[in-house]
């Protein structure tokens, strides 16, 4: 699904010029579920929002589906990340005026999604998350694990091809946590390609391959043989 070649990106002040990723090469498999690690400031985030098209290269290839995507302008990738990409943030990201439901279709409009179908979409994957209960409240009504449900299922209503997931359970508690990775899991299984940017270790083992950044550079890489099982 993803093919990385000597990919850098350099971040360029008047004063300062930083090496954010430098010469990575990498690919990853459809249906693969792959955890990107390293200390704060080694070019994880800036890895995951090049792979989801929210930011742009400076030189080397980034494939995606077997597209080019390096010399992509804002807009062209912009309409490859609407309806291939679905992404699950540390914070939520929720727009606290709207409610769960208006959260979780606000992607299908942008994706001009008809209204019935719209509503047929929302419903199943609020259903399936179980949060179909709190559909008319508002994210401030919602617990921790209730919000970033509500962040999966609005990642998940576009039916996007990848999943980028930077640091899911970093705001919740273990209990919380560990219900998302389980959901993480079952989406795997299910078939979905996930890349997950995280600090634990415990979450890492979650998925097939875990690899380590370090100042800009892939310094290691190890499949779990094991995988954490779901109780």
């Amino acid at each position: 699904m993803i093919r990385i070649e000597n990919l850098s990106k350099i971040y360029r002040t008047e004063e300062v010029e930083t090496t954010a990723l430098d010469a990575i090469s990498l690919e990853i498999a459809d249906g693969e579920f792959l955890s990107i690690m390293g200390p704060s400031g080694c070019g994880k985030s800036t890895l995951l929002n090049i792979i989801g098209l929210l930011d742009s290269v400076d030189s080397g290839s980034y494939q995606f589906m077997q597209q080019e995507m390096a010399n992509f302008k804002e807009k062209e990738r912009a309409n490859v990340r609407k309806s291939n990409i679905g992404f699950i943030f540390q914070n939520f990201n929720l727009i606290d005026e709207l409610t769960v439901v208006e959260n979780v279709t606000l992607p299908l409009i942008y994706n001009n999604v008809g209204k019935a179908e719209r509503k047929q979409r929302v419903e199943e994957v609020l259903e399936r998350l179980d949060i179909a209960h709190r559909a008319k409240h508002f994210p401030q009504q919602l617990s921790g694990g209730q919000q970033q449900r509500v962040a999966v299922a609005r990642a998940l209503v576009t039916r996007p091809k990848l999943i980028l997931a930077d640091e899911p359970t970093g705001n919740l508690d273990s209990k919380n946590g560990n219900e998302v990775m389980e959901l993480m899991t079952e989406l795997h299984q299910e078939g979905a390609t996930i890349v997950m940017v995280t600090h634990s270790a415990y979450d890492a083992a979650f998925s097939n391959r875990i690899i380590t950044l370090k100042d800009g550079k892939i310094v290691s890489e190890k499949k779990n043989e094991r995988q954490v099982e779901i109780v």
